[in-house]
């Protein structure tokens, strides 16, 4: 990887990590304040409930993602050299998924491996059942 390119991750990096250190983290305000008042409308509670628990992962992969952009940061600027390189296998990265994702950690094959389910099978065959 060329000085140049790395420039242009790190900018990137820079930019995502602006983007999300500026970012209030995401909020619902519950709809029902008071334990006494029951709404008219018994969808609204459930239907809230579940805007806070989405904000709730919402605001939990901002933080995951702060992590790694602060990560790939750091590699840049202690060991410019080895930015790009899977931290698994220690190959290079294809540029595509760098462009993509800049603080990607792993190359594809060695993600693939991270992402696949650990046990065999659980989808059950219509032979399972007889």
């Amino acid at each position: 990887m060329t000085d140049a390119q790395r420039e242009k991750f790190k900018q990137k990096l820079l930019e995502l990590h602006a983007e999300l250190t500026g970012k209030t983290p995401a909020r619902i305000e519950p709809n029902r304040t008071d334990e006494g008042r029951v709404g008219g409308d018994e969808d609204e509670q459930p239907l809230n409930e579940m805007l806070q628990a989405i904000a709730s992962n919402r605001n939990r992969n901002s933080e995951a993602v702060l992590k790694r952009v602060l990560k790939a940061l750091g590699k840049l600027r202690q060991d410019p050299d080895s930015f790009g390189e899977c931290e698994e296998c220690g190959d290079e990265i294809s540029l595509a998924r760098l462009e993509a994702v800049p603080y990607v950690e792993f190359c594809v094959n060695c993600q693939g491996q991270k992402d696949s389910p650990k046990g065999g099978p659980t989808r059950k065959k219509l032979t399972d059942y007889t």
